[in-house]
């Protein structure tokens, strides 16, 4: 297999730096020691959270307490913190080469395109642009199908559909694309409308929770959407293989997504798979698609191509994509920050580690364990409607009512106060949902954990839980 760019586009150690700035200076007004109030975040808070460092699966605050990782950031530790071999990577590539233009070769990116090839990427994606994080991957992925598109000489076909329960990044063209209500309030007048198809949601199926014919209700939405809109009209489809934190881990029902892509390829529909959070190991296979046996057109992935240790995303495709936006006279533009050199080097070893330390398949042990033990515990719990997942993707779906699957009100800012619970039991979880879809808790821990922490996790669970408000 050979990589080639699209469109032949030109143990464990702790750094601690402590950083003196002149605020006052620069704000024109006084800050008092200690007060980051009106610097970090834009929107200040009430109550921030103050790391002193990470190590392994653990989050240490300053204030001395220990916490479980259990969100793995959001969701991209995978091998874990502190690994000395990847802060040696970034070291050397730093000295070696601080900057150069994405395009050129440096022996970083070849090191990384070398790794892709010979231990992760499917046989059918040979092409390879990299990016700085999820958001830019997918807008590029997005161009990309619509630049083929026109290549070939269909150019009416620049419609993109999505699914009303997603997320694929915070950019403004991202967050019109993406099903997730609230983080389009209040940008709602610059955002463009998309056509949606409705998310395979088994457990919410119109039909009835998990009834027989949901695959065959959401594979019908999908011809009726197309039907509705003119096949001749669409250029691709963006979705998750399973829905990420936007729904809690969402899997589909058996044998939707070899049919839903045996219909896109009738109707000339590139298939676009948003794995930034699915992919390099997360559901314990290198790739969530892979799960379905599907052959996307394009996949985009990221958070765990470097672990957390440097921003980096990339789109990986067929080749006949790339060579007919070659031949149509297009062109894939770079990011500024794209493939940078430190950045694919530190990915490069975060994905050796991967392999060396066969953490993928731990992922997928370690993380049926850790479902089948809160399964286990809360599995009948008149709160919790559902716990589901693949690998160490986990989602825990909140309700009201686990019968009628009524859901809190927002008001009560359920996600919020289970968080703030498991906190003060010692794990962070990461809090899910769209506003509209609420109330969901998931586990993307690094793939390291043991049974140690899966006690944890469900100690931590329990007290939350304790702390919904009355019924």
């Amino acid at each position: 297999m050979l990589i080639q760019p699209f469109a032949s586009e030109c143990g464990a150690h702790k750094l601690r730096v402590t950083y003196t700035h002149s605020f006052d200076k620069l704000l024109g007004f006084k800050i008092a020691d200690g007060d980051m109030t009106g610097i970090w975040p834009f929107i200040p808070s009430n109550s921030p959270i103050s790391l002193s460092h990470a190590e392994g699966a653990y989050l240490h605050l300053k204030d001395g307490k220990k916490i479980l990782d259990a969100a793995g950031g959001a969701v991209v530790t995978n091998i874990g913190h502190g690994r000395s071999e990847v802060a040696d990577a970034i070291h050397a590539a730093t000295l070696n080469a601080t900057y150069v233009v994405p395009p050129w070769l440096t022996p970083e990116r070849e090191a990384l395109l070398e790794e892709l090839r010979n231990y992760w990427l499917p046989q059918h994606l040979p092409c390879v642009h990299l990016c700085s994080g999820g958001s830019e991957a997918n807008e590029s992925a997005i161009k990309i199908a619509v630049q083929y598109q026109a290549a070939i000489g269909q150019p009416q076909r620049k419609l993109i559909l999505a699914r009303n329960l997603s997320y694929h990044g915070t950019t403004i063209s991202m967050a019109g694309l993406s099903g997730h209500a609230s983080r389009k309030r209040g940008i709602e007048p610059l955002l463009e409308d998309h056509p949606y198809i409705q998310t395979p949601y088994p457990l919410r199926c119109p039909l009835g929770p998990h009834h027989p014919d949901a695959c065959q209700y959401y594979l019908q939405d999908l011809e009726d959407t197309i039907q509705k809109l003119g096949s001749a009209n669409i250029a691709a489809l963006v979705a998750e293989p399973i829905n990420g934190s936007s729904g809690g881990a969402i899997t589909p029902p058996a044998g939707y997504w070899q049919k839903a892509s045996e219909i896109l390829q009738r109707h000339g529909i590139l298939l676009i798979m948003d794995e930034v959070m699915t992919g390099f190991g997360r559901t314990g296979t290198a790739f969530g698609s892979q799960l379905y046996d599907v052959e996307p057109d394009l996949l985009v992935a990221g958070k765990g191509l470097a672990g957390g240790y440097a921003a980096i995303a990339g789109v990986f495709g067929r080749a006949d994509i790339a060579n007919a936006i070659r031949e149509g006279g297009f062109n894939v533009m770079f990011h500024t920050f794209g493939a940078l050199p430190q950045s694919c080097a530190a990915a490069t070893a975060v994905l050796k580690i991967l392999r060396d330390e066969d953490l993928v398949r731990r992922a997928g042990v370690i993380g049926q364990k850790t479902l089948e033990r809160l399964q286990g515990t809360f599995g009948q719990h008149p709160n919790v409607a559902e716990i589901r997942g693949a690998g160490m993707l986990i989602g825990i779906e909140i309700v009201k009512d686990r019968d009628s699957l009524e859901r809190f009100d927002e008001g009560a800012r359920v996600t919020d106060r289970l968080t703030s619970a498991a906190m003060n039991a010692g794990v962070f979880f990461y809090p899910g949902g769209t506003g509209e879809y609420r109330d969901v808790m998931c586990i993307g821990a690094p793939f390291i954990i043991d049974e140690p922490e899966i006690e944890l996790m469900e100690t931590a669970l329990a007290a939350a839980l304790a702390d919904l408000p009355a019924s």
